[in-house]
Order: C-alpha cells, then structure tokens, then sequence
C-alpha cells in the first residue's frame, strides 16, 4: 500500500481515538509511523508525531475553548514551564540510540496503557483560578508539574495529555471537563517545541506529517461523532484502548530488544 494512504490511515486511526474516548490516541502515532508507515528512524518517526500531535491538539483546543471549559492562566502557566522541559527532554532524546529510545518508548506505553484501567472518576472544583490570591498556593505545583510532564513529552515525543490531565488536577484540584479543555494548552505547546527541536536537526518528514494530520482531523470527527452515539460505553471503550495500549507497547519492547542493534 502506497506510503501516502498508509499516513493519512494512520493519522485517522489516531484521531478517531482521540474523538472517541479523549485520550490515549496519539501515544499510538510513534509506533503507527514506524511499523504501520514504514519511518526507518525512530528520531523522524518522534518528530513527525510532535508536529501531528501539536496541530491536532490546537484543532481541539479551539473546540474546548468555544465551550469555555479551558482554564487560560492556569494551561499557559503550566505549559510555559513545560516547554521548557520538552525542549530539554527532545534535546536529550536526540542523543540516545534510535533501537534504545523505541524500547523506552514502548515500556511507556505499557505503563500509560496500566495507569488507563487503573483511572478513575474525579470530582474537582470547577470554579479554581489562577489569581494573585491564589498564586502562592497553586503556582509552584504548576510550575513543577508542567516542567516534569513537559520533559516526558519531549522525551519521547508525545502529546502527553495521558500525564498532562492528572498533573492539572493534582496542581490546581479542577474538575475533569476543565483539566481535559486546559491540557490542550499544554499538549499544542509541547508537541510545537518538540516538533521545533527536531525539525531544527532535520528529523521530520513533511509530507507524511501533512498527510497524517489531514487523516487526524478527519479521524477526528468521525470519531467525535461515533463517541457520541456510545456516550454510555465510553467506560468501556476506554478499557479496550488500555488493554491495546499495552499489547502494542509489549509488541514495540519486544521488536526493539530484538533487533540486530539492541
């Protein structure tokens, strides 16, 4: 199947993921690049994903922000201490072994694919803002938080709103709605300079990023449009993603560690 189809396929199964369940989607795309595409470099294969993962994130944010369940003060701050990290973190990752950094990589996504089923419902608060009443409190758990999520996603170059979702609510105590509105904040800003870290050594294929956010946005819809037909089973639909998270995860470990260059 010609390289074109498989990218734009590529980039709608990730984005009718994130449409359908919010979440766990783009930590597919590295793999989905590598194995699925045919991207012989694990480095283009993580910066291409950046770049995919920021336009999507951005699309969505947009989403989020006309139903006004973003926290702008709370989502720039943290995201302004996590670029800093994704630009540490990219740039360390550029200097590991492409075979090494793939073995890491899936042993994450077994990890994200554990802490999925392990996610439970979380009540929050709403009404939480960033103020100068409340800074002294909330600002350094944000800024802390954003760093250390930020250096993961650069690291490994992932959206990280698996991470992102949870850091917010531990840093600020909001609700869920809003941690998933205000990480989109996060997930464009991290994806943007990972894809600027690499991009700047040479390490994206355009054309297959092209391609693959052209497939995301319309995964994207239809995968909105299907997860609101089965709002019931999301639960479930959840579980199943978890449960491939791992599986693949396992597969990406296992390919890894046994290639000639382990």
């Amino acid at each position: 199947m010609p390289i074109d189809i498989l990218s734009s396929l590529s980039g709608a199964l990730v984005g009718a993921i994130l449409g359908l369940v919010g979440g766990g989607g783009s930590v597919l795309a590295v793999p989905l690049l590598v194995y699925g595409v045919g991207v012989s470099s694990a480095h283009v294969a993580i910066g291409t994903s950046a770049l995919a993962v920021a336009a999507s994130a951005f699309a969505n944010l947009l989403g989020h922000s006309r139903a006004g369940t973003v926290k702008w003060r709370c989502g720039l701050t943290f995201a302004a201490a996590g670029v800093i990290g994704a630009f540490a973190g990219s740039t360390v990752a550029k200097t590991i072994d492409g075979t090494r950094l793939l073995a890491l990589f899936g042993a994450l996504m077994v990890i994200v694919g554990i802490a999925m089923f392990m996610r439970r419902k979380a009540e929050g608060d709403p009404d939480v803002q960033l103020t100068r009443v409340s800074a002294r409190q909330l600002l350094p758990w944000l800024i802390t938080s954003g760093f250390g999520v930020g250096l993961l996603s650069g690291f490994f170059g992932i959206g990280g709103g698996f991470l992102i979702v949870p850091a917010l609510m531990l840093a600020t105590g909001m609700s869920l709605p809003f941690a998933i509105g205000t990480s989109l904040i996060a997930v464009t800003a991290f994806g943007a300079a990972t894809a600027t870290s690499y991009a700047i050594s040479g390490l994206i294929d355009w054309r297959i990023a092209a391609l693959f956010i052209a497939g995301g946005i319309v995964g994207g819809f239809g995968g909105g449009a299907l997860g609101r037909l089965l709002a019931a089973r999301k639960g479930a639909l959840g579980t199943v993603l978890a449960a491939v998270i791992v599986v693949v995860g396992l597969y990406v470990v296992a390919r890894s560690l046994g290639s000639p260059g382990a």
